[in-house]
């Protein structure tokens, strides 16, 4: 049974720090692809970003210089470091693991972690 748990959301004032963690079970994490997506009130939900199993990361213009993705294969998580938040970050979080092949595809999802940045 394949598990995606996201934790690491909360409340935080604009300017500050937040850090999602990831955790899947059920597959082999090493060959997935992995990525950051949220959904804010009323609007479609987006990239933020991923990261390959060579470990190739991939922004949002909005991202960009701000967050950090990374992967930790021996512990099967998959980590958003977020800095510099404002208010347009808040969203749920939700963590994605896919992996996609000639004939084969595997695409799994979190139920997603609350991101509040307001003061």
């Amino acid at each position: 049974q394949v598990q995606v748990v996201e934790s690491g959301g909360g409340l935080v004032q604009p300017g500050g720090s937040l850090r999602l963690s990831c955790e899947a079970s059920g597959i082999t994490f090493s060959m997935f692809q992995l990525g950051w997506y949220r959904q804010a009130p009323g609007k479609q939900r987006e990239l933020v970003a991923t990261i390959t199993s060579r470990g190739s990361t991939n922004y949002a213009d909005s991202a960009k210089g701000r967050f950090t993705i990374s992967r930790d294969n021996a512990r099967n998580s998959v980590y958003l470091q977020m800095n510099s938040l404002k208010p347009e970050d808040t969203a749920v979080y939700y963590c994605n693991a896919v992996l996609a092949g000639s004939g084969y595809a595997y695409d799994y999802w979190g139920q997603g972690t609350q991101v509040t940045v307001s003061s």
